[in-house]
C-alpha cells in the first residue's frame, strides 16, 4: 500500500503549515508565525515526513506533492537554493528523506491541492 501525501504553508494573515493524507484522511496544521511562505513549505514538508516516520512508514512507497514549484525543485537538488535559512532547512529535510525506501516529492497545481484548502490557502 502507498500513500499520498499533501503539503502546504502560507506567510499570510493567517500564517500556518501542514498537511493530508489521502489515504487515511490523516491532518495536521501548525501556526507559522514569524516564517516566510518559503519557510512555511519546508517545515509542512518537515512535519509531514516526521509524521511518517513516526508512523514506521519508511519501507511504504510514498508521494509527497506541494504546490511550491521552487521548493519541491530545491528539495530534489534541481535548483540552487540561496538563502541560509532555507539551506538549513533543506539539509535538516534530506537526511530524513533518506530513511524512506521510496519516497519522491512532487509539485502539483495549486487548486489541486487539498492541503491548501484545508489550510484555507
Amino acid at each position: 500500500m502507498g500513500l499520498t501525501v499533501y503539503i502546504d504553508g502560507g506567510a499570510g494573515d493567517d500564517p500556518k503549515y501542514g498537511f493530508f493524507v489521502k489515504e487515511n484522511g490523516r491532518a495536521r496544521c501548525e501556526r507559522a508565525a514569524g516564517l516566510t511562505n518559503m519557510e512555511a513549505e519546508y517545515h509542512a514538508l518537515r512535519l509531514a515526513l516526521e509524521w511518517l516516520r513516526g508512523e514506521g512508514a519508511q519501507d511504504e512507497e510514498i508521494v509527497v506533492y506541494s504546490d511550491s514549484k521552487t521548493m519541491v525543485s530545491q528539495v530534489n537538488h534541481e535548483y540552487g537554493i540561496n538563502s541560509d535559512e532555507l539551506r538549513g532547512l533543506a539539509m535538516d529535510i534530506w537526511p530524513i528523506i533518506g530513511e524512506f525506501s521510496s519516497l519522491s516529492l512532487r509539485w502539483i497545481r495549486r487548486r489541486d491541492n487539498p492541503a491548501g484548502k484545508m489550510l484555507g490557502s
